[in-house]
């Protein structure tokens, strides 16, 4: 799950980024004084992401700015809805404003691109999950978001889980061993806790692969006929995972297939951000209290 520390810690680097001595532009033309309320508002349909993350843009600039959403992650909204509202000092809120945003927008544009692929497997036993091609530091939410639009999420981090992909394969081939007494020396190596997954590229490889006992076999970037056939081939004895090539155009074929997870590298890594945006109306302060300046 996505912690309040973890949220904290990405979001305040990114304020320190954009404001690393205070937002020079509302210290000149606005008044210490004055107060704003702020509309999220949509500008294109989703699904919504990142509420924790978008207050604490606000919280982490200043403490007194409040944060009302009005949707919840996971939901989808339409162009037009108002998503939450920003109330508080008025510097704080633009200072605060684009970091919010741009959380905001990637983590919708993400769960949103997710739950088109989720519609598209409905009906099948497929999951679809995430892939380790994420923006560097940002991890943690990104796969917050693929779970707000319906996915799963694929092992964290190399620490995780056990994968040998084609790179370690090739390696593992130079040695004077065979690919399942490879594997076997492996597993004996492991915790019985920890999961093994082993990627191949060719249906004569699964033989090998099975014989060693391994969890999940991923088959890269395999045709829907061979992907088919290898779900046959392995009939249980493995978690089938499917791999590469796969778009909102393939993913049905390959989800009737029969494999139990696809991932999905296109979630993270090509994303589209939502177009959200924060329009801010100015109350200035006044011996009479407080005059609206642009309702």
């Amino acid at each position: 799950m996505l912690s309040n520390h973890s949220i904290d810690v990405v979001v305040q680097a990114a304020l320190d980024e954009d404001a690393p001595w205070g937002d020079l532009t509302s210290a000149v033309l606005i008044p210490e004084d004055a107060v704003a309320t702020a509309r999220l508002e949509a500008r294109e349909p989703g699904v919504f992401s990142g509420t924790a993350v978008f207050a604490a843009a606000f919280r982490l600039t200043d403490p007194r700015i409040e944060v009302r959403p009005f949707v919840q992650d996971g939901d989808w909204f339409d162009t037009g809805a108002t998503l939450a509202e920003v109330t508080g000092p008025a510097r704080g809120i633009l200072q605060g404003e684009r970091i919010g945003l741009n959380f905001v927008q990637r983590m919708s544009g993400i769960a949103t691109l997710t739950a088109r692929y989720v519609a598209e497997t409905a009906g099948t036993t497929a999951r679809i999950v995430d892939t380790r091609k994420t923006t560097p530091g940002l991890r943690a939410l990104e796969r917050q978001a693929v779970r707000d639009g319906g996915g799963h999420n694929h092992r964290f981090s190399l620490s995780d889980t056990v994968m040998a992909k084609d790179n370690h394969l090739a390696i593992l081939a130079a040695g004077p061993l065979g690919l399942t007494e490879a594997l076997l020396e492996v597993r004996a190596k492991l915790s019985h806790t920890t999961h093994f997954e082993v990627e191949v590229d060719r249906l004569d490889q699964i033989d090998d692969v099975l014989a060693a006992g391994i969890d999940t076999i991923m088959l890269d970037n395999f045709s829907p006929e061979d992907l088919i056939q290898g779900v046959q081939q392995i009939a249980g004895r493995a978690i089938v995972e499917a791999s590469g090539g796969v778009s909102l155009d393939t993913v049905r074929a390959i989800a009737a297939s029969g494999v139990d997870v696809i991932s999905v590298g296109a979630l993270t890594h090509s994303v589209h951000s939502l177009d959200l945006g924060l329009d801010v109306a100015i109350r200035v302060s006044t011996p009479a209290g407080f005059a609206l300046a642009n309702p």
